[in-house]
């Protein structure tokens, strides 16, 4: 091709652009830029990905008449407002759900297992099908490959409902079935522990001992015991508590999803300290004065708490009027673990695979730990619907053999909940550590005052960290943003105190809440923190890292760093943590991206199943990741190198078809990918990503 009679347009958002904009005229808020006209150092600075010319696509412009130019600007109108799909109640919901169930084509697992209808207990009451003639003449073909569970298990759990059946054994006795597969796999939830959790019946000793230590169990005064009568001595679910602008404790509702910000706790430092939305509509929320000594919880005055004398004298005074059902004796301080006799992990010079919501499960860390990563987390869990008994949270506390050293990350707005979900972790699960999110940007975790929300709020968020750490001896880590709003940095100010509430770590994400993914970190201000905050206390970067050049950049100009936390880069492209161990650029072909891909479906069928529920939810979660992945540009087609993360790729050719497959924005390419692994996708299958970058979308500041 030739590259002089190439020229591909590209328009952007002029919001997103370098400071520097082109000399041309914004058209409809937008400026189109001659990529082959500009020299790659142009590119780059307009965060194109500088291609080579003769990859790239050329850009075709179809001629248009008048009526067709009429046409589509008469397209261009809305013509109907769209239809909504109504609603369905849950009843109806589950109605559904269970006719499809008695579909012939979701065969009893147990039935499936055997092979032989008498295997069910619940025999005719069974919410399955047990026709296996029916099922066996309606399955769908068996996929291409072998089954995923018979290298490690020798016999496959789902029987004749696995899309690989043909591959099965017939002699291998079924009792040994999933025994591999519960070795490779913990921190499941137990049922009894379930059930426990559904009916407020779980106990939280530890936890309830540091809150009453800490102030934070609530008012003991006979006014809250009278009104609490007046309510009915409303239960708590599973002992949970709000807690109000001092953190003390109140009866909120069995969700956090009933519990609303306000607007004044988002708008000045000064408002800080305001009580939510919610709490207004109950008068114990009022602040009481210092001089009050009927107070049982821990008042600030100008953010020094009040001496621990007066703050035991007074407990012990309403200590008869607690509400609470079960505290134990044991309360005395000297109890507490000092930070320093906590478990440590030294995480310096470890590749640090980020959290990361939906792509970041166990079968991608799986990946991860295969190309090089050291340190993985599991996906940010709510801790209410942790304290719930929610299954699906609770998958994402699972842990795989190979994380040899792993993490779960939490998200709560009060020390109550946060603390109960770390004693709970710390009972049922094995981890080497608990991180608490603080930094999440996501609206519906900060309207209820969790996530980033804490960072305006610096009393709560000691308490947070306070008894968290003092609940369990794992190690506590924390993950915020520079700050609130854009320009008001204020983690500098509390890091030197991280250390003194427990907290092992802190990770320190280089944008603030309301930048989202827009604009690049701000890695000055990550060395600036990591320089004010104790010995004892371990700082990691975070943003932006995309190769072995960062990673070396950031080590060597921040030597206090103990290590750099990678997130999207990862997403992008796994083999990240390869390089940075071989200090080289690779550039990896299409066929050694596809065998990646391949372990991924391999470790997806082995965490999800291998029946068809199994396979679409894999496909599912595999094309997530591939609304990543497109955008990686491979090293050899790169005027420029190394790659930077938020440089938009033009459309270009690779260098063989299953590069320019991979290269393509579009989903139904995607789809075909999928197709490549895991068979033909059902009728009428669609797919929208559910995360749509900022660096590849417009800001939205919120």
């Amino acid at each position: 091709m030739d590259g002089s009679s190439t020229e591909l347009i590209v328009e952007e958002q002029v919001r997103v652009l370098p400071p520097d904009p082109p000399d041309s005229k914004p058209d409809d808020g937008k400026v189109r830029v001659a990529v082959a006209e500009l020299s790659p150092e142009e590119l780059a600075a307009k965060a194109i990905a500088p291609v080579k010319k003769e990859f790239l696509r050329p850009h075709t412009v179809k001629p248009t008449t008048n009526d067709e130019s009429n046409d589509v600007a008469s397209d261009t109108k809305p013509t109907t407002t769209p239809v909504l799909k109504e609603k369905k109640s849950k009843r109806q919901a589950k109605r559904e759900r269970r006719q499809e169930q008695k579909s012939v084509l979701h065969l009893c697992p147990e039935v499936a297992k055997s092979g032989t209808v008498s295997s069910c207990r619940y025999s005719d009451n069974c919410h399955f099908s047990h026709d296996l003639e029916a099922f066996k003449a309606q399955r769908p073909a068996d996929l291409e490959g072998n089954c995923p569970f018979l290298g490690d298990v020798g016999t496959c759990p789902y029987g004749l409902a696995c899309r690989f059946s043909g591959t099965h054994k017939d002699d291998v006795c079924a009792e040994t079935q999933n025994v591999q597969r519960k070795v490779s796999e913990i921190n499941g939830l137990k049922k009894d522990v379930q059930k426990l959790l559904w009916k407020n019946k779980m106990k939280f000793p530890k936890a309830d001992a540091q809150l009453k230590l800490l102030g934070l169990m609530g008012p003991g005064s006979s006014k809250k015991k009278l009104e609490d009568n007046e309510e009915g001595n409303t239960t708590v679910s599973n002992g949970s508590h709000a807690t109000n602008e001092n953190c003390c404790s109140e009866v909120v509702s069995d969700s956090i999803s009933t519990v609303k910000c306000s607007p004044e706790v988002l708008e000045e430092d000064d408002n800080m300290n305001q009580p939510l939305a919610a709490d207004e509509l109950r008068p114990l929320k009022k602040a009481k004065p210092l001089s009050s000594e009927n107070n049982c919880s821990s008042e600030v005055n100008n953010g020094v708490t009040i001496e621990e004398k007066d703050f035991g004298k007074s407990c012990s005074q309403n200590e008869s009027l607690t509400t609470i059902d079960h505290i134990p004796m044991e309360t005395d301080k000297s109890l507490i673990l000092h930070p320093r006799e906590k478990k440590l992990i030294d995480f310096s010079e470890k590749l640090y695979l980020a959290p990361l919501t939906t792509v970041g499960n166990l079968p991608f860390r799986r990946v991860c730990k295969v190309l090089g990563a050291d340190v993985t987390c599991g996906e940010m869990a709510m801790c209410t619907n942790l304290l719930q008994g929610q299954a699906s949270e609770w998958a994402l506390l699972r842990r795989h053999s190979s994380e040899d050293l792993f993490g779960v990350q939490i998200c709560g707005a009060y020390p109550d909940t946060v603390s109960r979900t770390v004693e709970l972790i710390d009972r049922e699960c094995t981890v080497d550590f608990i991180d608490i999110n603080m930094g999440c940007p996501i609206d519906i975790v900060v309207n209820k005052g969790a996530g980033s929300a804490l960072l305006t709020k610096p009393m709560r968020m000691k308490n947070v960290i306070q008894a968290a750490s003092h609940t369990v001896d794992q190690p506590i880590t924390v993950k915020v943003r520079t700050g609130y709003f854009e320009g008001r940095n204020r983690v500098d100010s509390v890091i030197a105190d991280i250390s003194n509430w427990g907290a092992s770590a802190i990770t320190i994400h280089g944008r603030s809440r309301q930048q989202r993914y827009s604009k690049l970190a701000d890695w000055e201000y990550i060395y600036q923190c990591a320089t004010k905050a104790p010995d004892d206390l371990q700082v990691f970067g975070n943003g932006d890292i995309f190769s072995y050049l960062d990673w070396n950049k950031h080590k060597l100009e921040c030597p206090k760093l103990s290590t750099c936390m990678i997130a999207r880069g990862a997403l992008v492209k796994p083999w990240i943590f390869t390089e940075i161990k071989e200090q080289r650029h690779w550039d990896i072909s299409s066929g050694e991206r596809l065998n990646i891909l391949k372990d991924y479906v391999q470790f997806g069928l082995q965490h999800w199943g291998s029946d068809s529920k199994g396979v679409e939810t894999t496909r599912h979660f595999l094309l997530e990741w591939l609304s990543y992945t497109y955008r990686y540009v491979p090293v050899g087609l790169l005027d420029v190198i190394p790659q930077r993360l938020n440089w938009r790729p033009p459309s270009y050719f690779g260098r063989d078809d299953l590069e320019t497959l991979m290269a393509s924005e579009s989903a139904a390419d995607w789809i075909r990918i999928s197709e490549m692994l895991l068979g033909k996708v059902p009728e009428g299958f669609t797919f929208s990503p559910k995360h749509k970058s900022n660096a590849f979308d417009r800001a939205e500041n919120g």
